[in-house]
């Protein structure tokens, strides 16, 4: 049986605008470290190669540190002999100066067992009975169908013929489209399967077609939006014309999770969770006191970490715009304050009560710092 790992956007040297620098400077290690796993894999299954889809790189001229770096995790790599194809995407086009280029240092640092899809006309046999055809993405954008490029079943080829392409389908509701791919490619082009990338999420199109255009999903999600990230495929084939058996293997370290706290108690329980490998986005929508601020911050200090203390989330946002702080509704939490302090409680009580919105909004703020440094000095 004929066995491949299908991959696709890796993304290295993606930094997250969304994160804290250190914590975007961690999930951009762990999508090259993410490599290590996804190789693993296809030894622990034994399969016969490993096809990444495009977009591997976050740019057609990524910074050596992330080229270098996965060229040493292929390196690592001892008594291997699997093909590995990696296929330019529209992020990493293939273009005279990029990543890809026949003169490019990369390419020199790639074993031998390590294809690059450097031409239109790609054409790699896997064994007798299988073969692999490819065309690279040469720009970040375009209307070409590019598995139109792959050459047709020609009379009396029986063997499993896997088409390599980087692209969208037609069928995604709103989603600009790139390098279109027809769903009848694969009928119309003698394939078995088409391996594509570009969407981030793990997906079948159509689903149940005898042979299948698949999406392996990025293997470490970029935001939060990414749900059905975090995987490769698994594909075996028994023979020509016969559905492949496709497995959804998850890789990824991290999980990207949004949680909206409406209640302190919530918060506590949120900050009770095992967080290490979890990219955490607090939406807080609730009502607290000046009291319980204090232990809101120190429960969001615990999950964002700080120089002396361990985050407890892997990675945190605090979204704070719907948080509110009610100030106390009497004066008799002013306790034996002096009368000028009263004074301004007052005033800004009434600033509150009665200005445009955006002047209330200065005296509510400013209401509650007076409130706070009550609390302190008592």
């Amino acid at each position: 049986m004929l066995k491949i790992l299908h991959t696709a956007d890796w993304h290295l040297g993606y930094t997250s605008r969304q994160l804290r620098p250190d914590d975007a400077t961690k999930l951009g290690r762990a999508r090259l470290k993410v490599i290590d796993t996804i190789l693993g894999f296809a030894h622990q299954r034994d399969v016969h190669a490993v096809l990444c889809a495009g977009d591997l790189f976050d740019s057609a001229a990524p910074d050596e540190k992330w080229w270098r770096g996965l060229a040493d995790a292929f390196g690592r790599r001892r008594d291997w002999s699997r093909p590995v194809i990696l296929l330019p995407g529209n992020h990493d086009p293939l273009t005279r100066d990029s990543v890809y280029a026949p003169g490019h240092a990369f390419r020199r640092a790639l074993p031998s067992w390590v294809h690059v899809v450097d031409r239109d006309d790609f054409e790699l046999a896997l064994t007798p009975e299988a073969v692999v055809y490819a065309a690279p993405c040469r720009s970040t954008a375009g209307a070409t169908d590019l598995a139109l490029y792959l050459p047709a079943r020609a009379e009396g080829d029986e063997r499993i013929r896997i088409g390599l392409v980087h692209g969208s389908t037609f069928d995604i509701p709103g989603y600009q489209t790139h390098f279109p791919i027809s769903r009848d490619a694969p009928r119309d082009r003698g394939l078995d399967y088409l391996a594509i990338g570009d969407t981030h999420a793990f997906r079948e199109v159509p689903e149940g077609a005898a042979a299948p255009i698949l999406y392996p999903s990025a293997p470490e999600p970029t935001n939060f939006k990414e749900r059905e990230a975090g995987y490769v495929a698994i594909v075996s084939f028994r023979r020509r014309g016969v559905r492949p058996t496709i497995h959804r293997e998850r890789v990824a370290q991290w999980t990207w999770r949004d949680e909206t706290v409406r209640t302190i108690g919530d918060l506590r329980k949120l900050a009770d969770e095992d967080l290490a490998s979890t990219v955490l986005r607090v939406h807080l929508d609730m009502t607290i006191s000046i009291s319980e601020q204090d232990e809101v911050e120190a429960i969001l200090e615990s999950l964002e970490g700080t120089v002396a203390v361990t985050p407890r989330a892997g990675a945190c946002v605090v979204e704070r715009k719907s948080l509110r702080i009610e100030v106390p509704a009497d004066v008799a939490s002013l306790g034996d304050a002096p009368e000028s302090v009263r004074e301004v409680d007052a005033r800004l009580r009434e600033e509150a009560r009665t200005s445009e919105a955006a002047r209330a909004e200065t005296a509510r703020r400013a209401l509650l710092i007076l409130h706070r440094l009550l609390r302190e000095t008592r």
